[in-house]
């Protein structure tokens, strides 16, 4: 039996999303767009979702962007897991 190997992923890789949760607070969906305009400029600010948990403390940031490469999508998971509210990167 084989192991199942995830799908790979052709670049440029339009509509790509990237899923950050962490901390609500004021500043969390600011932050995590500066981290995408530094690695993905020019990303839709319209399809930019927010979702905020049952209780409010926690949010949930969608972004979908234009994935060019392996190493761009690895700087963005870096620098969204440096922000100190994030919890999680999908």
């Amino acid at each position: 039996m084989s192991e199942q190997q995830p799908p790979k992923i052709e670049f440029p890789c339009p509509d790509y999303v990237i899923k950050c949760m962490g901390t609500a607070t004021a500043g969390y969906r600011e932050a995590v767009l500066n981290v995408m305009e530094r690695h993905a400029p020019g990303f839709d600010i319209n399809k930019v979702s927010v979702r905020p948990s049952r209780n409010g403390t926690f949010e949930s940031v969608s972004v979908f962007i234009t994935a060019t490469g392996i190493e761009q999508l690895h700087a963005i998971h870096e620098d969204l897991k440096k922000l100190p509210e994030t919890k999680m990167v999908l």
